[in-house]
């Protein structure tokens, strides 16, 4: 943090923007600044203290009038403290760290007998994620949405929303691919979402962009606060795409001291927007993250209703020190029903060689009759496991032939690589004679390929294929040709 306020006085910069990383949300980096005498491009370092304890939000929030589930968010931490609220909340509860996010820190427990266990690994994650481990115990909802609001405060006491996104679909907590706005819901509920948003960033004092996070019980109709991002979420380009407003603008010019640029009467909601996750992880996996390189990458063109936000580039090698995210593409429709044939046209456009991605996923999704009819759930993986993740057909033998093809010619250009370097440090002309048989060389090569780990034979085991390659008459520059 010294060396970046370091580099912002040197440079005599005036505001610094955090992004959308660590910085975003730091509390010590904001005040850094403003003893500094630079303005953060942020909310003010009381909303961003307030919103990160889990428990004094909700306080806050309940004194503004906006719902909270149900749940022990106090300071006892005995863990037959925690074991009692939990029997009072009754079960199924849900364990989440006060000072958590993303997913961590956070256990969903359906009986008393597995509390005690969950609370032992909710609360050492929480202590190794966010170097605390208190937590508190809520009610956990049986068939859950995830709906959050976008919002905007400005310094002269003016609050409002941009909408809402439906951002339910996730794995391991984490989101994958984001909506706006959130489908099924009806107007009345709506406004009621993004009334008590804007009530609970009037409460802390709110300035800039920040996301009020709701749970949303699909059942019976209601929904409840969850938590308060302060700051500019990943998911803000659907926001954008249906209100064709530029957000980043919109901070800056608050951060300014100006007024918010529209009032809520002039904010426009129009069309459909989703957002798509690229991952180098592996689905079938677990969602287990991948590393490796780039070897070959093919996008769609971005357009007035397609976005690309690119990390990496073709030869790029995706390391295991980062998130895992290498894009985020983003499509808008007129409706719900265009937004996804958009999006499902540009996942088909989507290829990434080299390391295993969630694409083929996203597509199993995209195209999921429960999601095409606006039906998601936090569990809507686990839910439609089989038939997002339907049996590998076995590999077809022009795709085995072409596989082999592949690392024949590739081994070439390498050996060929090596050798031109070899001759070029030779002043013999044999060295660079290649040699002749009559009737043509004839090359032979085995080229063995193992399945994936999630590709497995009917014993449970890796399928093995061995491919033989053998050259037509000529050379090998004759046989590169011919496949070229």
């Amino acid at each position: 943090m010294d060396k970046i306020i370091s580099v912002a006085k040197q440079s005599g910069a005036q505001a610094i923007h955090p992004g959308y990383g660590f910085l975003s949300e730091n509390a010590k980096f904001a005040t850094a600044l403003e003893e500094a005498g630079i303005t953060f491009i942020g909310p003010p370092v009381s909303a961003i203290t307030s919103m990160a304890s889990k428990s004094e939000s909700k306080d806050i929030m309940l004194s503004a009038g906006v719902p909270c589930v149900p749940g022990y968010h106090g300071s006892n931490q005995d863990p037959q403290h925690l074991l009692s609220e939990a029997r009072k909340i009754q079960f199924p509860v849900l364990i989440k760290a006060v000072l958590g996010g993303g997913g961590k820190g956070m256990r969903i427990v359906h009986s008393e007998p597995e509390f005690m266990e969950a609370l032992e690994s909710a609360k050492r994650e929480s202590l190794k994620s966010f170097g605390d481990d208190n937590v508190l115990v809520e009610k956990y909802i049986t068939k859950p949405r995830h709906i959050e609001v976008q919002v905007f405060g400005d310094m002269l006491g003016g609050a409002v929303s941009l909408w809402e996104r439906d951002c339910s679909v996730q794995r391991r907590h984490q989101k994958i691919i984001e909506e706006a706005p959130a489908p099924n819901i009806s107007e009345e509920l709506r406004k009621d979402l993004c009334d008590k948003a804007v009530a609970a960033a009037k409460a802390v004092g709110y300035v800039g962009a920040g996301t009020v996070e709701f749970i949303f019980d699909d059942d019976a109709k209601t929904f409840y606060f969850m938590e308060m991002n302060t700051r500019l979420q990943v998911e803000h380009p659907v926001t954008e795409m249906i209100t064709g407003q530029d957000l980043v603008e919109w901070q800056l010019l608050v951060a300014a001291g100006n007024p918010l640029p529209l009032t809520q009467s002039e904010i426009p909601l129009i069309g459909h927007a989703f957002e798509a996750r690229i991952y180098a992880e592996n689905p079938r996996n677990n969602f287990h993250p991948d590393v490796g390189k780039l070897v070959h990458l093919s996008t769609p063109i971005p357009s007035e209703s397609v976005r690309l936000e690119e990390g990496f580039k073709q030869g790029a090698n995706i390391e295991v020190f980062y998130d895992p995210l290498i894009a985020k593409l983003v499509v808008k429709g007129n409706d719900r029903t265009e937004a996804l044939r958009v999006l499902r046209k540009a996942l088909e456009e989507y290829q990434v060689v080299g390391l295993s991605t969630n694409i083929e996923f996203l597509r199993s999704l995209a195209g999921h009759p429960a999601f095409v009819d606006g039906e998601v759930e936090t569990g809507f993986i686990p839910k439609h496991h089989s038939e997002l993740f339907p049996p590998i057909p076995p590999a077809k033998p022009e795709v085995l032939a072409q596989t082999a093809l592949y690392i024949v010619l590739r081994d070439l250009d390498a050996e060929r690589s090596s050798s031109s370097g070899s001759m070029a440090s030779s002043h013999s002309p044999w060295d660079s004679l290649s040699f002749r048989r009559f009737g043509g060389d004839v090359h032979k090569r085995v080229v063995t390929i193992q399945s994936s780990s999630s590709d497995q034979n009917k014993d449970g085991g890796k399928t093995i294929y061995h491919v033989h390659i053998s050259s037509t008459i000529g050379s090998h520059s004759e046989l590169a040709h011919q496949v070229q």
